[in-house]
């Protein structure tokens, strides 16, 4: 049986506020940043994923380890706890992930705006062949 587990990291990267939202799902991990601007409220935070989660943009899937759940020690919990806090930045996986949409986003714009830059060629085009017609046709 596979298990499924999401995480949000906040985090302040200079100069806004950022989550990291993390999901694993029937052995796919997926990651979506985002940006929050001042220091969110939990309850802010709370009330974001209540109203905005199904339109979140996931990174495209990646193969995921196997999740293993094991009894922690409350104290042990309570160290790691605190050294996530201490530690800036987020995972290696999530940040490939979100290279990956970011790159994926990235060509996406391109062949967007490439493709209006030829439908804009184009307009310009039968723009001109029509003021020759016109000039030919001895207005």
């Amino acid at each position: 049986m596979r298990k499924t587990g999401s995480r949000l990291t906040v985090l302040f990267e200079d100069p806004f506020w950022v989550g990291i939202c993390e999901r694993e799902f029937e052995g796919r991990y997926e990651v979506c940043k985002i940006t929050f601007g001042a220091e969110p409220k939990d309850y802010e935070i709370y009330d974001f994923l209540l109203k905005n989660y199904d339109k979140l943009r996931f990174s495209p899937s990646l193969e995921a380890s196997e999740m293993t759940e094991k009894r922690i020690n409350p104290k042990r919990m309570r160290r790691e706890i605190s050294k996530q806090l201490q530690n800036i930045g987020i995972g290696t996986k999530a940040q490939q992930a979100l290279k990956l949409q970011q790159e994926q986003v990235k060509s996406e714009r391109k062949s967007h705006s490439r493709e209006q830059r030829d439908t804009e060629k184009e307009r310009q085009f039968e723009l001109r062949q029509e003021k020759r017609k016109e000039k030919h046709r001895g207005h």
